[in-house]
């Protein structure tokens, strides 16, 4: 049985109940959570197309609500570099893979009502998964957010709030009302079952080169979703033998929203103590967060697996979304980043996540 695990004092709570943080330090959650077996690729063939397939791995089983995510193509773009097609997902964003764990989850617990907080796709994909579940979902998003992530939200019948002020501002209105009762936080970065939803990611890597990794896996960090994700799975898959090395993890962040990249290259466990310092606006929005809630956690992942943080310019974006394009890939502004940062390698094969649509965001201007 899964229980929540506060990494910080080791304050326990029931996955049953809708506390969505540690209630001593206000933490994020982690899921003391043991995989019921190992999964083998021989006993794949046949099972449903989607996440799901990996059920010995997921704390969820029989899902409800599933849109048939995940099963997303791995293409070579270059002899050493391939992409993983995640803006295939139903809702456009690799976050499906997450948001599909906590509407089952929250689709079973039957709360009031469920809200979110979001620079775009992850709100997008828990609208889109509460619509599915039929539970009423509320999504709090900052000005600027592009229309088009607001229009889709809106589509999938949620209530949209639109917070003034930065995407920290609209974290602290979503807390606000998470702590209100009957109410569900589906929480991207406070929930931990999000992160056991975008683990699949690697497994399916894993699946389509035939039981290994490559040498590198290049992502997008803003909140460190999708890099926690995937240091859970490498940790799993070399758990059970499935797996010789761990691939190095390799953080790549906009230049102008770079905290994690600057705690990582000072040496620091947590993120630098610099009030004075003020984000930039940035194309890349979906990864611009100042002081994520996690950082601890993604800088021991990228240093335990020899990995490392990048950064790419404004113009880098620019120039790699273009190429992307030429290439036929219509990618998002903030999906582009890992291409930016690792397009050009040639020494070890590497796969980065083309993990939101162009139709979100349009062109760079």
């Amino acid at each position: 049985m899964a229980t929540y695990l506060c990494p910080q004092d080791g304050t326990r709570a029931e996955t049953t109940s809708l506390t969505w943080c540690c209630p001593v330090c206000r933490g994020p959650w982690d899921l003391d959570f043991e995989a019921v077996g190992r999964v083998s690729l021989n006993s794949l063939a046949g099972r449903v197309n989607s996440l799901w397939r990996y059920e010995e791995a997921l704390p969820l089983s029989s899902p409800a609500t599933s849109l048939g995510e995940g099963r997303t193509p791995l293409v070579p773009i270059t002899g050493t570099v391939s992409a993983k097609l995640d803006f295939l997902m139903p809702t456009l964003s690799f976050k499906d893979r997450g948001a599909v764990m906590l509407a089952e989850l929250a689709r079973r617990l039957s709360p009031e009502r469920v809200v979110a907080d979001s620079s775009g796709n992850a709100g997008t994909a828990v609208a889109a998964y509460c619509a599915r579940a039929g539970l009423p979902c509320t999504v709090y998003v900052p000005e600027g957010t592009s229309p088009k992530k607001t229009e889709q939200i809106r589509a999938h019948g949620a209530r949209l709030e639109i917070v003034p002020g930065d995407r920290e501002s609209t974290a602290h209105a979503a807390r606000a009302a998470a702590d209100s009762p009957g109410t569900f936080y589906a929480s991207h970065v406070f929930n931990p079952y999000f992160l056991h939803g975008t683990k699949t990611y690697v497994y399916e890597m894993w699946e389509d080169l035939g039981g290994r990794l490559p040498d590198a896996i290049a992502v997008p960090v803003g909140n460190g979703t999708l890099l926690l994700g995937a240091a859970l799975a490498t940790a799993e898959l070399h758990a059970h033998d499935l797996i010789d090395e761990k691939p190095a993890l390799i953080a790549v962040q906009a230049e102008a929203v770079s905290p994690l990249a600057a705690a990582f290259h000072a040496g620091t466990d947590g993120l630098l103590d610099d009030p004075g310092r003020t984000a930039a606006p940035t194309l890349a929005e979906g990864i611009a967060i100042p002081r994520p809630p996690r950082a601890r956690q993604i800088l021991a992942a990228v240093r335990e697996s020899g990995g490392t943080f990048l950064t790419v310019t404004e113009d880098q974006i620019r120039e790699a979304q273009l190429d992307l394009a030429a290439r036929g890939f219509y990618v998002e502004t903030t999906g582009v980043a890992c291409w930016a940062a690792v397009g050009d390698w040639t020494d070890r094969s590497v796969v980065v996540p083309l993990c939101g649509a162009g139709l979100k965001t349009g062109m760079a201007p």
